[in-house]
């Protein structure tokens, strides 16, 4: 019954946002509201599923300090790009990692793929491969700050 008072209130605000009563497009707001339906029912889904993530104090320090990580990095690809004397010389190599947890793990590819000039291509269970514009993101990686600012978040 839930789904169904959802569906009309989706149809409702799609008419009245769009203001457009020809079929092909009422047709494309009953396909839109399908979706959105389709993607709100696995949603309900996987909230019923254990093991959500809990927000976290720790978790506000570590994106501010990602975020200064982000912006330092943009700092250094952008001298890369336009100072032709600094190199980029693209590596790509295993980074092994100790976290543990399917959260921790998302967490940690996802803010390597965020920092510029770094992606995480593949997860492993005891590794990430990494594709990185110099080896000096590598051994920044290879360092472990990200990795030790993640486990001490206890995901």
């Amino acid at each position: 019954m839930r789904y169904l008072y959802v569906t009309v209130a989706l149809a409702f605000f799609w008419v009245v946002l769009s203001g457009h009563f020809a079929p092909l497009l009422l047709g494309f707001g009953a396909l839109s509201v399908s979706l959105v339906l389709i993607v709100v029912r696995r949603m309900d889904r996987a909230d019923r599923q254990p093991g959500e993530l809990v927000p976290q104090l720790g978790l506000v320090g570590y994106i501010a300090w990602l975020l200064k990580l982000v912006i330092e990095s943009n700092i250094d690809l952008a001298r890369r790009i336009w100072n032709p004397a600094l190199p980029i010389e693209p590596v790509w190599t295993r980074l092994d990692t100790h976290v543990v947890s399917p959260q921790a793990k998302t967490l940690y590819a996802n803010s390597i793929t965020l920092t510029p000039g770094t992606l995480t291509t593949q997860v492993h269970e005891d590794h990430f491969m990494i594709h990185a514009l110099s080896a000096e993101g590598i051994e920044e990686l290879r360092h472990g700050e990200m990795e030790r600012r993640i486990a001490r978040l206890d995901l």
